[in-house]
């Protein structure tokens, strides 16, 4: 019967057998004692400070030079009710600009042009998540007639990030003093640390419907998101 020292060591070659390439340079590091190689995964709550909201105006005209024309009013309307609730120039983007035909299709028929479609779409960070449902609205008031998002996001990712790289470390010591206890060994020292991957992407919220210009302060509620990274540790085990 094998003793548990030996399951815990069969096991860690196993998992050596399929590493991938990136950990060749790991295992050429000098190890006295036993190899563990341990993955663990850090997870932090944060709620989201900022948001990303896309708003268009989409025309539809007999000329493509009315459509423009007819969408160029609208949207100016639009950046300058953006301007009006205090949204900085720097946070107002053009993400997409099109103009194309609108055609009719029958059977046995060359389709036929029956007139032009125009669309403008901003991109929008809003830095203060609570004013994202009364500039909706106010958008909508003005001549938006396409909104997309929120997208929520977190201002500083980064801190997010490490903190859970601190947690994903932790667990990670407190499996491999788990595996030495097992094995009548002891933790000795850290050989290699490799990050897998950084934050999981914050919780998708649904496309919000479109709202009425009457009515305001449309609801938005940003939640909590998740952030993860997982570590893969290489341990020595005395």
């Amino acid at each position: 019967m094998k003793s548990l020292k030996s399951i815990v060591l069969l096991g860690v070659c196993t998992a050596l057998a399929g590493a991938p390439a990136a950990a060749a340079e790991i295992s050429s590091t000098p190890i006295a004692g036993t190899r563990l190689d341990v993955s663990a995964t850090g997870e932090v709550m944060r709620v989201p400070d900022q948001a990303t909201v896309s708003a268009a105006v989409v025309t539809q005209a007999p000329t493509a030079a009315r459509a423009v024309a007819d969408n160029a009013r609208r949207m100016s309307a639009a950046i300058q009710a953006l301007r009006g609730a205090g949204i900085a120039e720097r946070d107002i983007r053009t993400a997409s600009l099109s103009v194309q035909p609108q055609y009719r299709y029958a059977d046995g028929q060359a389709p036929v042009v029956t007139g032009y479609q125009a669309s403008n779409s901003l991109s929008i960070l809003f830095r203060q998540v609570d004013k994202v449902g009364s500039v909706i609205d106010t958008l909508v008031a003005a001549g938006i007639n396409q909104i997309d998002g929120p997208d929520f996001t977190l201002a500083d990712p980064e801190g997010a990030l490490d903190a859970a790289r601190t947690s994903a470390l932790a667990k990670a010591r407190a499996r491999a003093d788990l595996y030495a206890r097992a094995a009548g060994l002891k933790v000795g020292r850290i050989v290699a640390i490799e990050e897998q991957g950084g934050g999981s992407p914050v919780r998708p919220v649904p496309m919000l419907a479109m709202a009425r210009a009457e009515k305001a302060n449309t609801p938005i509620a940003p939640g909590e998101s998740k952030l993860a990274v997982t570590l893969s540790v290489v341990f020595e085990l005395n």
